[in-house]
C-alpha cells in the first residue's frame, strides 16, 4: 500500500538499509554478478531475485557450484565489489532527508560489511553514522532480524518503536521479524514489495517535521 500524501510517521528511532534505500548501487552489483554467473555457469535469472539485501558472503555460499573453493570465491568477489564504486549515487532525496535528522535518532543497518559500506557511502557524500551496523557486526544476515535488533539496541530503543526503511524482500522480512514498522522503497524492484507492506517511491517522499516526547516525526509529501 502506497502511503498517502500527508501521512505522518512517528518512531523513537529510524533504521535505514543502505543499498537501494539510501544509495543506488543496483546496476553495478547486478553487472558484477551477471559476469560472475556467466563465468561459473550459473543462471543469472535464478540468482537475481535472491540477490539483493543479502550479505555478499551468504550469496556466494548459496550460489557457488560444487567444485569451487567457496572461501576463495568470497574473497575474490569481495575485492571486486570493494573496488567497484563507479556509478554509485545517492537515492533521490536521501542526502536532503538525512541532513535534517537528529544524529542520535537514526542509523544504517546494511548487509555490506563496515569497510564496503564506508567505501560506497564515501562516493555518495553520505557520512556514515557512528552507530552503523554492518553485515560483519552480526552473526546472521538478512532476512534474519539480528541487524535491525542490533541497530535498535545501539540507539537505545525497543525494536517495536523503530521505523525500518528497506527496498529488498530480505530486508523487509528482517525488519518485520525484528518487530519494527517497515516502510518499503520502490527504488529498484517495486514489483517485489510483498503485499500489504507500506511503501513510498524514494526518500524525496519524506520530510522531517520535528522531534518531541513521542519520537521523530516524518511526513509523506509525495
Amino acid at each position: 500500500m502506497r502511503l498517502a500524501v500527508g501521512t505522518e510517521l512517528v518512531a523513537r528511532a529510524l533504521l535505514f538499509d543502505m543499498d537501494g534505500t539510501l544509495i543506488d548501487s543496483r546496476v553495478m552489483v547486478e553487472t558484477l554478478w551477471k559476469d560472475w554467473c556467466d563465468a561459473h555457469g550459473v543462471d543469472f535469472d535464478w540468482v537475481l531475485p535472491q540477490l539483493h539485501g543479502v550479505r555478499l558472503a551468504d550469496s556466494v555460499r548459496h550460489f557457488t557450484p560444487a567444485g569451487y573453493d567457496v572461501e576463495l570465491e568470497i574473497r575474490t568477489m569481495y575485492d571486486i565489489e570493494l573496488r567497484s564504486t563507479d556509478g554509485i549515487v545517492p537515492i533521490k532525496g536521501a542526502l536532503e532527508l538525512l541532513a535534517t535528522l537528529p544524529e542520535d535518532r537514526w542509523t544504517i543497518v546494511t548487509s555490506a560489511d563496515q569497510e564496503l559500506a564506508r567505501a560506497r557511502l564515501a562516493v555518495t557524500g553520505i557520512v556514515p553514522p557512528p552507530k552503523m551496523v554492518g553485515g560483519d557486526d552480526v552473526k546472521e544476515g538478512k532476512p534474519h532480524p539480528a541487524g535491525y535488533l542490533e541497530g535498535a539496541r545501539r540507539l537505545g530503543c525497543a525494536p517495536e518503536k523503530t521505523l525500518v526503511f528497506e527496498d529488498a524482500v530480505a530486508g523487509i522480512r528482517a525488519g518485520q521479524a525484528a518487530g519494527a514498522r517497515v516502510i518499503a522503497l520502490a527504488t529498484g524492484h517495486p514489483g517485489e514489495i510483498p503485499e500489504g507492506v507500506e511503501w513510498i517511491p524514494d526518500m524525496s517522499a519524506l520530510r522531517f517535521v520535528g522531534v518531541d516526547a513521542d519520537g521523530v516525526h516524518l511526513r509523506v509529501v509525495a
